[in-house]
């Protein structure tokens, strides 16, 4: 299972690339917060995360794959399902974290190629997982600010929700900066943070890249998170890569 991504991966990315023209994508993994943007009607955006290593406390758990679908809707509205397969080092792979929500852009801004700041909320169940302590479904609600100051761009998600686990409320934050460094190469950072009642805080910081690859509307990102409260991982290493197709265009070929 480890294995596989590797080699089939990029045959299916092939595949896709041939068949369905691309548009261009934001990019947005390598993050847990998200920004005020929707992908366009008709048009499916694919964040996979190909390879994933998290280590806390002298563990390993590989998470292979972990994949966000968006399809745009209409005009300003996404439907977004991710979900990610977890292998621990003991253990059998379990599906981790499936969700799905709405996505709406309340106030267009500079990602929509308009003045000001871009607003957008994001809300949808969380379906269960197979892990007996996430059992249950959940819901999650969040508000997303994205703007710009000089060279900066930066996002800025707030919101909760109730978890699968026991229906327990919680509160998520998060906080992005980019800056290019390159034409086609960002300097990206992030820290972000979870709180649920009776539990210790879970947050971390990520440092990173996203590269805009010679293929038209491909990104790859790599990244580093380190665990800055006792509840989050001590470390993971992200990789991935973002990609979109239109299915009105294909669907007339």
């Amino acid at each position: 299972m480890k294995r596989q991504p590797t080699s089939v991966m990029p045959w299916s990315l092939a595949v896709v690339l041939l068949f369905f023209p691309e548009s261009v994508a934001w990019g947005y993994r390598p993050f847990v917060s998200t920004d005020a943007a929707v992908a366009d009607v008709r048009e499916m955006e694919i964040e996979l995360g190909y390879f994933n290593l998290e280590r806390d406390r002298g563990n390993n758990t590989f998470i292979i794959p972990k994949a966000v679908l968006n399809y745009g809707l209409i005009h300003n509205l996404e439907l977004v399902g991710e979900f990610a397969v977890e292998e621990p080092r003991h253990g059998s792979a379990r599906l981790a974290d499936p969700a799905l929500s709405l996505k709406a852009i309340l106030k267009e801004g500079f990602l929509q190629e308009k003045s000001g700041v871009s607003f957008a909320v994001e809300a949808g169940p969380l379906l269960p997982s197979t892990t007996k302590e996430e059992n249950r479904f959940g819901f999650e609600g969040t508000g997303i600010l994205s703007g710009k100051l000089s060279a900066l761009t930066y996002h800025v998600n707030f919101g909760g929700g109730v978890d699968r686990a026991k229906n327990n409320p919680f509160v998520v934050w998060g906080v992005i900066g980019e800056i290019p460094i390159r034409p086609k190469l960002r300097l990206v950072g992030e820290v972000n943070g979870e709180s649920a009642r009776s539990k210790s805080a879970d947050n971390s910081a990520l440092v990173g890249f996203i590269w805009e690859s010679p293929l038209p509307g491909v990104f790859i990102d790599a990244g580093v998170r380190r665990g800055i409260s006792r509840a989050a991982a001590d470390w993971t290493l992200t990789t991935g890569l973002t990609f979109s197709f239109s299915l009105a265009t294909a669907a007339h070929n």
